[in-house]
């Protein structure tokens, strides 16, 4: 559904349904005996469009990995079963986190809720409380991250939390920023505008057809969602390289009408990985498609999906260039968040600038960035990068390695996954200190306690 619609009669603003919800306010059940290896959640509510994203975004926002689900939302009822574990594969105890899981999910599906999926076409800036958030689309190339961070930096606007991905030579990118001096949102229009214009032309790069896109948009949004809604606008999943070597092994997605039900089959079989449910779950939903029963089981190293579907409007998937589409998005979905590259967290004190000059030194030592996720924590910077070597390798040279981090700091930067690379101790490098006030903490600088 477009966000600029209003919900249909499968939402919430149908005084009916309304009515129907509230009579029947949601129920949701902690079992922790019935499965020896996993806590079990028990969601049962009146059915409204929208609803299994939202219960299974809830439980990706608290963390919580999914190992099986039974799915049955035929008719007014909505009756769904999770088995799910903490991070460390291990069942949930803490009565205070189950609390919270319980109280959550009502938050999520309560009455008066209404599950718009956000499909903004705006083009445009405007201020959010707290933060300016951008959205970005364009073609993918070598350096990209860079040369936006380095945009944002000469404009005087901090990256407070970002997330970047980038499929099939595409990229899409969501960031929140404030404004240097003030640490809070952007309000004036002229300059939103000028963050606009020099932002579209970073994105346009040197790419003028009309297949390279660029839109810059603001407004509080779920980033997950928001990234797979800009994917998806983007047709990334029409853009297959011929060999399609960026995924191993390729995930098996088929798609099968059951005539006498009148319902679409879906078939999902790829390697297992945190957020996958997530992943399919709402690109079903952005396709305009509900999920009426299904099943999931990922206690091995593969995931198995099986989902009975319509469309919206209550019909199977009823062409054979309908059908390669679902099977395309949803093999995009599971694609976009797998990043073929090496991953490198940084973790220090934050400042303006920061993510422009560790994004340079990457690109000054021959790394492309495939997908990146930057955040901010009291005044702490936590950042996750995937990179590539020039020639597409995520086996990078390991002088190139030691190089970045001396540069950067040995102890600020740590190579995960890398076969060859040498544990270092944790003591810095003489050539630390010369970039020491490259990576001083913002927050000294404001108290007051170091002086440039």
């Amino acid at each position: 559904m477009d966000g600029e619609t209003s919900c249909s009669s499968w939402d919430s603003d149908d005084e009916y349904q309304k009515f129907i919800q509230k009579m029947n306010p949601p129920r949701v059940v902690i079992d922790n005996t019935s499965c020896a290896n996993a806590t079990v959640v028990h969601v049962d509510s009146a059915n409204k469009y929208g609803i299994l994203l939202e219960v299974v975004q809830v439980l990706t926002e608290l963390q919580l990995i999914v190992k099986k689900a039974y799915i049955s939302s035929d008719g007014g009822w909505f009756m769904d079963v999770f088995n799910v574990t903490d991070q460390n594969g291990l069942k949930i105890m803490d009565e205070l986190v189950l609390d919270e899981i319980v109280q959550y999910i009502h938050k999520c599906l309560r009455a008066d809720s209404c599950f718009l999926p956000s499909r903004r076409r705006s083009v445009g800036v405007e201020p959010s409380s707290d933060y300016t958030l951008i959205e970005l689309t364009g073609t993918d190339r070598p350096g990209l991250l860079s040369e936006v961070s380095a945009v944002l930096t000469n404009l005087e606007c901090n990256v407070v939390n970002a997330e970047v991905w980038t499929h099939n030579k595409r990229a899409a990118a969501v960031m929140q920023v404030t404004d240097r001096k003030t640490g809070l949102a952007i309000s004036d229009t002229v300059r939103l505008g000028r963050i606009k214009e020099r932002l579209s032309f970073v994105f346009k790069g040197s790419n003028r057809s009309q297949d390279t896109k660029t839109t810059v948009t603001m407004g509080i949004t779920h980033t997950d969602r928001r990234l797979h809604q800009m994917m998806l606008e983007d047709r990334d999943y029409e853009r297959y390289d011929k060999d399609r070597t960026s995924v191993n092994p390729t995930p098996m997605v088929s798609v099968v009408n059951w005539l006498d039900k009148d319902y679409s089959v879906v078939n999902i079989r790829c390697k297992d990985r945190p957020k996958l449910l997530f992943d399919t779950v709402c690109t079903l939903t952005d396709m305009k498609y509900v999920v009426f029963h299904g099943s999931v089981d990922s206690e091995g190293p593969e995931a198995y999906q099986e989902y009975y579907i319509r469309h919206i409007d209550g019909s199977p998937v009823n062409s054979e260039a309908e059908r390669q589409r679902v099977i395309q998005c949803l093999e995009a979905a599971i694609e976009r968040r797998v990043s073929e590259g090496l991953k490198l967290e940084l973790s220090t004190g934050d400042r303006v600038g920061l993510l422009s000059d560790v994004t340079r030194i990457f690109r000054e030592n021959g790394l492309t960035v495939t997908r990146a996720e930057v955040s901010t924590k009291d005044d702490k910077a936590v950042n996750t990068f995937y990179v590539r070597d020039a020639a597409g390798s995520s086996a990078v040279d390991l002088k190139t390695l030691e190089a970045i981090r001396e540069e950067i700091g040995q102890t600020v930067l740590q190579v995960k996954g890398h076969p060859d690379h040498r544990k270092s101790t944790p003591q810095e490098s003489p050539s630390r200190f010369l970039f020491s006030s490259l990576f001083r903490p913002r927050s000294l600088y404001s108290l007051g306690l170091i002086r440039s």
